[in-house]
């Protein structure tokens, strides 16, 4: 009936105006129910969520709404010239990048709809950083893939375009070759991506030594990962050189990490009050989780004595500065109490020694 009703008045410009404004109000009022949904929904209590999460969804959806509307009325009117076709045209085109676009914010909801259940901030934050670093990968990776298809759907819109694609498609042997030789390295390091998302080498916030430098893992793409260097520079290195070459993790396991300080001193040392010392220091510092407090004799050179001061800590962060603070207090401990025990050199003077014998001889 509606249809009859709308092929009756489709020469009537006036009828057609009302059809669209009748339509475009049934339209905004769907709008305005689907985003009231969202803030209900984005609102409750077992939900930590942004409240505001539906200003992500307002631009697009209306978007999409409003292009499919008038891509309905121009369909069902029947009106074909040059202008209603250059203009149905646009609106597919619009409805396409319109669609794309709410997908890929309805990826980056379903990904915060997951992550809230974990506390990346937290001390012992391992599954997090695991769940973190796959599902920003992933999302990375499904964005692509929406992007790449409402590109490719948009382009067959056009004849022309349409026309090339068909005759690429007939010489995709030669075409792929080329395009595999050219995309080599930028293939490579999405699947080295990939791979880091599967078998997570690394994660986010992992600490690592890359290069001689040690930073955290800040932010991993499908082609590059940065890392967070203790100076705050940010060194760029492409996935693929955590596939293919070695590096340091020191978090892959648990948070938890081992400090070590290193100590030179001299012969005469007293071992068991550097050893009360070193307990002293790490009692009164909250870096400390309590675990491991070791103190030993590594090494004995002609010169010095190595001693090793081992202890542990929740996070590299803290173990980093625990082992600054056990260092310092450590030498301020010699440099007080047994100064003598600091390095030395010693020289004896073997001719100074025989004269001075003689003289004594003689008295």
């Amino acid at each position: 009936m509606f249809k009859d009703f709308v092929e009756q008045y489709s020469d009537n410009w006036q009828h057609v105006l009302i059809l669209s404004g009748i339509a475009i109000i049934a339209v905004l009022i769907l709008y305005y129910i689907i985003i009231l949904s969202i803030r209900r929904f984005s609102r409750r209590k077992d939900i930590k969520l942004d409240h505001h999460i539906h200003r992500k969804f307002k631009s697009p959806l209306l978007i999409l709404l409003l292009s499919t509307t008038f891509s309905i009325i121009l369909t069902i009117t029947g009106v074909e010239n040059d202008i209603t076709g250059h203009l149905n045209h646009l609106v597919n085109l619009v409805i396409i990048f319109s669609f794309s676009w709410l997908a890929i914010r309805s990826i980056g909801l379903g990904k915060e709809l997951i992550l809230q259940r974990y506390d990346y901030y937290g001390k012992d934050n391992l599954k997090a950083r695991t769940v973190f670093t796959q599902f920003n990968i992933m999302e990375r990776i499904m964005i692509a893939v929406v992007v790449i298809i409402a590109v490719i759907i948009a382009l067959m819109t056009f004849e022309s375009i349409r026309k090339i694609g068909v005759s690429l498609f007939a010489s995709a042997g030669v075409a792929g070759i080329i395009l595999g030789f050219a995309a080599q390295k930028l293939i490579g390091n999405v699947l080295a991506g990939f791979q880091i998302a599967v078998a997570q080498p690394i994660r986010l916030d992992d600490v690592v030594i890359v290069e001689g430098e040690w930073g955290k893992i800040e932010e991993i793409t499908l082609t590059y990962v940065v890392i967070r260097i203790w100076d705050k520079r940010r060194l760029i290195v492409p996935t693929t050189w955590f596939i293919e070459k070695p590096f340091q993790n020191w978090t892959r396991q648990s948070a938890e990490i081992m400090g070590t300080v290193f100590i030179y001193t001299d012969y005469n040392v007293p071992f068991d009050k550097l050893r009360e010392e070193l307990t002293r220091v790490l009692k009164t510092d909250d870096n400390w989780d309590g675990n491991v407090n070791i103190l030993q004799v590594t090494n004995a050179t002609e010169k010095t004595v190595e001693v090793r001061a081992l202890m542990s800590s929740h996070d590299s962060s803290a173990a980093w500065d625990l082992r600054v603070h056990v260092r310092e207090k450590l030498i301020e401990y010699l440099q007080k109490n047994y100064p003598d025990s600091l390095p030395r050199t010693r020289l004896v003077i073997e001719g100074e020694g025989k004269e001075k014998g003689e003289e004594r001889k003689e008295d």
